[in-house]
């Protein structure tokens, strides 16, 4: 292997076919060079384009030959403000798509008021792609301030295929929220359309524009005196659908900062957390689930709660 030249914008690399190589698909042949790291990631960079093999760009199916000159241009980001740089664990991760642990305060990609640090710049390395350009891989979305579990997409067969597995509600999201007050019973259903507020842009609400079915079940799991803790399952996933339907009913999520608009628990962001995740892979056709603890904010004051309880039942005795 040998380095060219590269400008400002990318990094070029430049790797000769060896005869132990001879017959190997393209993507195949760059996935396993550590400087690439994976298959699905050679993909994405040859459907971007940046690949050539003996000057002119070819598909990823080529066969290699002895000799071949493969070129690479690796693209280069621009280094993301040191505050804004949060680091994601990555639960599963296999050549067709991953899974990832987002923390609270990540956009999940670019938008007006969120150049930098977001999910899809952070993951930037691992080969996300399908969807839009801005936000490659993306399937679902998670908003800023919500923590948890979501899978991306590696190449643009996969990305379809997840799409409409979510589309088909085949894809079983379950979140943990702290919202307020009590419940009589242990488990409900909220079946109320969502919409844009036409008043307030940034928010949304039931029937309001454009608004869509939504249905969210819900499962009581811990009784907190002011508070209760609840199993969300989404059956739909509008946009702010869990934090818009507990609004509805009375019962705001906690330390919501644009519905609830009061954090006497001084969460500074909302309670709320995607914690299971269970789908069929499109491909290996594998059934797949995955769990994810408390981030330690929200861990820290549910604890809290909980002492706060027993003490006061403590006392009533």
């Amino acid at each position: 292997m040998s380095r060219l030249p590269a400008g400002d914008s990318a990094a070029s690399l430049c790797f000769s076919v060896v005869p132990e190589e001879a017959g190997q698909r393209l993507d195949v042949f760059l996935g396993a060079r550590p400087e690439i790291g994976s298959r699905s990631r050679a993909a994405a960079l040859i459907e971007a384009g940046l690949v050539e093999v003996n000057g002119a760009k070819a598909a990823k199916s080529r066969l290699l030959s002895p000799g071949d000159q493969v070129g690479v241009r690796l693209p280069v980001s621009k280094p993301m403000p040191p505050s804004t740089v949060t680091a994601v664990t990555v639960v599963y991760e296999d050549e067709w798509l991953l899974v990832v642990d987002k923390p609270a305060g990540m956009p999940v990609h670019p938008a007006p008021g969120h150049a930098a640090g977001t999910l899809v710049q952070v993951l930037a390395g691992h080969g996300l792609a399908g969807g839009e350009e801005h936000r490659p891989g993306v399937v679902h979305r998670l908003d800023k301030d919500t923590s948890g579990l979501l899978v991306l997409a590696k190449d643009p067969a996969t990305h379809r295929a997840l799409v409409d597995l979510i589309g088909q509600r085949r894809v079983e999201r379950h979140y943990l929220a702290l919202v307020h007050g009590g419940f009589k019973a242990l488990r409900g259903t909220i079946d109320a359309p969502v919409g844009r507020d036409p008043v307030q842009r940034r928010s949304m609400a039931i029937g309001g524009v454009a608004a869509r079915s939504a249905r969210t079940h819900f499962t009581v799991v811990e009784r907190l005196g002011d508070y209760t803790l609840v199993d969300v399952r989404l059956e739909t996933g509008r946009t702010h659908q869990v934090r818009v339907h507990f609004l509805a009913i009375g019962h705001p999520v906690a330390g919501d900062p644009l519905y609830s608009r009061r954090d006497p628990l001084g969460l500074g962001r909302q309670f709320l957390h995607s914690h299971r995740l269970s789908f069929l892979h499109p491909v290996t056709k594998e059934q797949l689930t995955f769990a994810c603890s408390l981030p330690p904010d929200l861990a820290t004051v549910l604890d809290r709660l909980r002492e706060e309880h027993r003490s006061r039942l403590a006392d009533a005795k």
